[in-house]
């Protein structure tokens, strides 16, 4: 039987059979194979780059990616991308000169996203105006149009599935030049990224590569080397001496850790200070200069010779000790400003000798910002970065830039809240415009990421604000990227709870701080002087103790409303979201944890001092009688930190055995030298 249509279903099958017809003559459609052309002359950093976008494709395209040099010859109707800079790829060249498109040789850093056509078929020309500016134009399209999270290894957020229609559905763009030209993360205080899963204090291969990896994709473009230099810690303080007596630099290794920043297109930035175990000068040395200038002189020498320093691309010193991070004190009547303007001009004229053209970089840190403003001045060439406090914040400021280039130096963690981050993006805010206004402090920006992980939104909020201040608004950037990991209702609840965290850490207090202000609770509890290997003991005062009280009180407050808003994201998100668990959750969690604990001494500690005032019995026994509720408390700390994170990629990180060896840390004999104690006074 042969079906009837009336004239209008007629004419709509019509329709929807013409519309399929012209679907089916898209060059777009029926693709099988995405092809990359890549430039006969492309270099390391533009192959390894598209081999990037390759690996990002095909987390969202069913169709097979294959990369092809120019001139190819590649089947009609499918997807071409077209990808390199004017000097690199002749198909490029072609373009630019023809009209099609336009790109400036002459504007650094910059890039295009294009829609074109390359014979037959469909393209997206993926251009930059050098080979830096042809990586941020490829990470911002798999950031915006491909949906790939650029710190994707470390918040395990996976991007959807495509089709092919989809990557052609955006409008041309121009990705301008950052506006500071240099930014820099500082490998510093990384203990628990170097620890968790490989040898003691040495990066497992993949955790330095993803880092690396996610940093490229943040526009991060140089890479400050320092702990892994064996910084002198590891093999001179005791504490690190009982972790690993054998440790030793694996030469090597830093060689191949520079080999692979180089290839994904990073600078590495080294502190010439003279101390690494990659070749350390005697400390007796380094705080006299006049006598010593030889020895400095020869040790530097060495790195440009005989160590893998000698790949250095920007030289960076402090005008301090040489060997320790503290103020230079001379032993031998010496002014260190007039030290300084020597040392500069001296290590200037060796990296003039060794590297011409490098980077030069002065990081005033500490008491080098007051050296400058009483007239320390290294040669003209050096850029000059200001330092904040250690929260993004500072407190001194240029009395004048004096026509030098001048940046900063920022931290997104640091060694007093290494633990738990402090998220500060409102301070990112104000205070890197006012320097970028005010002083135009907008040369170099150099960043202190701690140990990566736990700081990931401060630093991409200085990711931000130093490509275009303009656009970076503190509340849009919370909301925008707490809302690309978590739902908009969770994520409100996410934003909440890391200001509230921030608030608990005013006044530049930090979960580290407070293991220091414990110690002080411990010591005055069991009359005993804190004890600090090498330096002289601390005698035990109950000054120090009731000095932290009523703060530990009102960070504790603080800390009970993040913790709230916390798990109340977390419900909505039906606890499933290893992500906010481990970086909303768990922070709140730990600190909240360790201010209890604090607490619980900080009562034991003042009925001990009214036993002491009154020599009424009854206070002692009270403050015996909480040891029991301390211990639980102390369990609760430990027993966190041992499981830690829910996502067994992360198992160990919080581990006690692989922390930073900063201010030591609460355990149980500390307790049972406090019950010795006050069951001796109750004699």
């Amino acid at each position: 039987m042969i079906k009837k249509y009336s004239k209008i279903q007629y004419f709509l099958l019509l329709f929807v059979s013409i519309a399929l017809c012209m679907g089916c003559n898209g060059k777009a459609e029926n693709v099988s194979v995405v092809y990359l052309i890549e430039g006969d002359n492309a270099n390391k950093i533009e192959t390894s780059t598209i081999q990037d976008l390759k690996k990002d494709l095909e987390k969202v395209l069913d169709e097979e990616v294959v990369v092809v040099k120019e001139n190819s010859k590649i089947p009609k109707n499918t997807l071409v991308f077209i990808l390199g800079t004017p000097d690199n790829n002749t198909v490029v060249e072609n373009m630019v000169s023809e009209g099609k498109i336009e790109i400036s040789r002459l504007k650094p850093g910059a890039g295009i996203w294009a829609k074109n056509i390359y014979g037959e078929n469909d393209a997206i020309a993926i251009i930059g105006s050098d080979v830096q500016g042809f990586q941020y134009a490829i990470y911002d399209f798999s950031k915006d149009i491909l949906g790939v999270d650029p710190l994707e290894y470390w918040t395990g957020k996976l991007p959807e599935n495509k089709s092919v229609e989809d990557l052609l559905n955006f409008l041309p763009k121009t990705i301008a030049a950052p506006k500071v030209p240099i930014l820099t993360y500082f490998e510093n205080d990384v203990d628990e990224l170097a620890n968790f899963r490989g040898e003691l204090l040495k990066y497992d291969w993949e955790s330095y590569t993803e880092m690396i990896n996610s940093l490229v994709r943040l526009r991060y473009n140089s890479i400050q080397l320092f702990d892994m230099l064996g910084r002198p810690e590891f093999f001179i303080r005791p504490e690190y001496k009982t972790l690993k007596p054998d440790y030793q630099i694996d030469i090597d290794y830093v060689d191949k850790m520079i080999d692979y920043a180089h290839e994904k297109g990073m600078k590495v930035a080294v502190d010439f200070a003279l101390g690494y175990q990659i070749h350390p000068m005697d400390a007796d040395k380094a705080d006299c200069w006049k006598e010593y200038k030889a020895d400095w002189l020869k040790a530097w020498r060495y790195y440009f010779e005989h160590t893998p320093l000698a790949k250095t691309d920007i030289f960076i010193l402090r005008p301090r000790h040489q060997v320790w991070d503290w103020e230079y004190e001379s032993t031998c009547g010496e002014s260190k400003i007039e030290v300084f303007n020597e040392v500069y001009e001296a290590f200037g004229a060796l990296v003039d000798e060794y590297k011409p053209n490098s980077n030069k970089v002065l990081v005033c840190y500490s008491d080098g910002m007051e050296m400058w403003n009483n007239g320390f001045r290294p040669p003209k060439d050096w850029t000059v970065l200001w330092s904040d406090h250690g929260f993004g914040e500072f407190e001194h400021l240029p009395n004048t830039t004096d026509g030098y280039d001048f940046g900063t130096y920022m931290h997104a963690g640091y060694w007093l809240n290494h633990t738990v981050h402090n998220p500060y993006p409102e301070k990112v805010e104000s205070v890197m415009k006012e320097m970028f206004q005010n002083y135009d402090a907008d040369n170099y920006c150099l960043v202190n990421g701690q140990n990566f992980r736990p700081f990931l939104l401060n630093l991409v909020a200085y990711s931000e604000i130093c490509y275009d201040p303009d656009a970076f608004h503190a509340d849009t950037f919370y909301k925008d990227w707490t809302e690309q990991y978590f739902t908009p209702k969770a994520a409100l609840h996410a934003v909440k709870s890391m200001k509230l965290l921030n608030e608990a850490q005013e006044g530049r207090k930090g979960y580290v701080e407070h293991l220091w202000e414990i110690r002080e609770a411990v010591s005055y509890l069991s009359n005993a002087p804190i004890k600090r290997p090498g330096k002289t003991p601390v005698p035990y005062d109950y000054d120090r103790v009731i000095s932290d009280v009523e703060n530990v009180k009102r960070v504790n407050a603080v800390l009970q409303k993040s913790l709230s808003e916390a798990e109340l994201g977390y419900e909505i998100l039906d606890r499933n979201d290893n992500f906010y668990h481990s970086y909303i959750l768990l922070p709140a969690q730990l600190y909240s944890d360790l201010i209890g604990f604090e607490i619980e001494l900080h009562k034991m500690a003042m009925l001990k001092k009214e036993f002491e005032t009154t020599k009424d019995i009854r206070y002692l026994n009270e403050a015996i009688s909480l040891l029991p509720t301390a211990k639980k408390k102390l369990d609760i700390i430990l027993d966190r930190r041992s499981s830690g994170d829910i996502d067994d990629k992360w198992k160990n990180w919080y581990a006690i055995a692989n922390r930073r060896q900063n201010n030591g840390f609460p355990t149980y004999e500390m307790l049972s030298a406090i019950e010795a104690n006050l069951n001796k006074m109750t004699l």
